[in-house]
């Protein structure tokens, strides 16, 4: 169990870089941003999130702060859902059907929560 651990955390710790460095690389632009790399870090952060707590809780005794995995999971599906609307706001915009500017608020507020959730994970 113990390896599987190491291997979920590892593979965490990627989806966070895939995340926050897709994130501050492209924080000071004003359209065109791609997603694609913020997408898949959220997706690998969830799944790997939900299998290190089944790993906690299957070896500890006391079990996981489930409060805190909740507001965890919580603010990783809501900056999934922003992600997929950046996505999709940036596609009408290439397009033409919408201003380019459309997808930068929430762009910069799946960014942003990734960056909260990681202090949520350090700090609570």
């Amino acid at each position: 169990m113990t390896v599987l651990k190491d291997v979920l955390l590892i593979l965490h710790f990627v989806g966070l870089a895939a995340v926050i460095g897709a994130f501050l690389f492209q924080v000071r632009r004003k359209g065109g941003f791609e997603t694609n790399w913020v997408i898949i870090g959220l997706v690998t952060q969830l799944v790997t999130g939900l299998g290190l707590m089944g790993v906690v809780d299957a070896t500890t005794d006391g079990g996981a702060n489930h409060v805190k995995l909740g507001v965890k999971l919580a603010v990783a599906l809501v900056a999934l859902v922003l992600a997929f609307v950046a996505r999709s706001r940036q596609k009408r915009a290439d397009a033409g059907q919408a201003k380019d500017k459309a997808a930068l608020p929430f762009f910069h507020s799946a960014g942003a929560l990734a960056i909260a959730n990681v202090l949520i994970a350090v700090i609570w």
